[in-house]
């Protein structure tokens, strides 16, 4: 692929509208090459009507992020799962 794109931290405020957490610090795990990694480090193309993130390893959609006026939608089928981690308890 020879577009431009960024990585994945670009989702932090798109990611922040709909999570209370920061979501890129949270794990994915590539339903199609079984990458597992950060969501900060995966390619994010924004050319496209939303947001595209793709997996470093294997190019595959990750996640699709698309804000309209009202709504957003947020489609992980790409992922196996999104681990996100909870603040220590302690603090």
């Amino acid at each position: 692929m020879d577009e431009q794109y960024q990585d994945g931290n670009a989702l932090a405020g798109p990611l922040s509208e709909v999570f209370a957490v920061d979501v890129t610090a949270a794990t994915t795990h590539c339903a199609s090459c079984s990458r597992t990694g950060p969501v900060a480090t995966l390619r994010v193309y924004g050319q496209s009507p939303g947001l595209v993130a793709r997996c470093p390893g294997c190019e595959s959609v990750v996640l699709r992020l698309v804000r309209g006026p009202t709504s957003i939608w947020l489609d992980l089928r790409g992922t196996m799962h999104l681990e996100i981690p909870l603040a220590d308890a302690s603090d």
